[in-house]
């Protein structure tokens, strides 16, 4: 059966928060201790991973890491405990959080805007579905992708996050698509992999940064039958 419609996760499908130096080389611990190459990698996992916790929490932690993705008072307070609980220092801990909800702090992988214009060209049409507290919509429009993009369905903006097959039908009706005839791409079998739930196609990407991961995306596709490339 044909795919009529793509949907893709947001975070480690097609953009990546990226370790940068800007604010890497400032990290350190309560001591002045600069993290090593490996603690700066953890601290930037803990603040994409789409579903593992990292830490225990109190009562109030508990509840705001539960429930961060459906208001953005909530996803601040999970994850500024998690970066303190992570040994980042109080003030750091602020900004690095403040990159985290940047949108244009996000770098695209690099075969993003190849699938995104391939599937625009081919007509068919593409849904963001992102367990996500805050507006991503500008990292697209920074790229000129928006107009690529038929259906952005955000946890916090619908009160419904992944694997709740409500997210995902959310984005299909926004289509008009038969969910059958859907795929639906990310890097989570957990989160993202519930739309099979609703007969969907899922497929799995690994999130790599963004170097050392140029075609997934193209090859995800193909395996199901769309071709992107030349």
């Amino acid at each position: 059966m044909a795919v009529d419609a793509v949907l893709f996760d947001f975070s480690g499908t097609i953009f990546r928060l990226e370790e940068d130096r800007t604010w890497a080389d400032e990290l350190v611990d309560d001591d002045g201790i600069p993290f090593d190459v490996a603690a700066k990698a953890e601290v930037l996992r803990r603040m994409t991973a789409p579903v593992e916790q990292f830490m225990t929490f109190d009562a109030v932690g508990q509840h705001a890491w539960d429930h961060r993705d459906l208001d953005p008072a909530l996803h601040r307070h999970a994850y500024l405990e998690v970066l303190r609980g992570s040994g980042v220092p109080e003030t750091q801990a602020a900004r690095l959080y403040e990159r985290l909800i940047d949108p244009l702090a996000w770098t695209p992988y690099p075969d993003t805007g190849t699938v995104l214009k391939a599937l625009s060209a081919q007509g068919i049409p593409v849904g963001v579905v992102s367990n996500i507290a805050f507006d991503i919509r500008p990292a697209f429009t920074r790229h000129g992708w928006d107009d690529l993009i038929g259906a952005m369905t955000l946890s916090y903006e619908i009160g419904a996050v992944k694997p709740d097959a409500r997210i995902f039908r959310d984005a299909i009706d926004r289509l008009g698509a038969d969910p059958a005839r859907v795929l639906m791409v990310g890097d989570s079998a957990e989160a993202d992999g519930g739309a099979t739930a609703l007969g969907a196609r899922f497929a799995l990407v690994d999130p790599l940064p963004t170097a050392d991961r140029p075609r997934a995306l193209v090859e995800a596709l193909a395996t199901h039958g769309i071709v992107t490339t030349g």
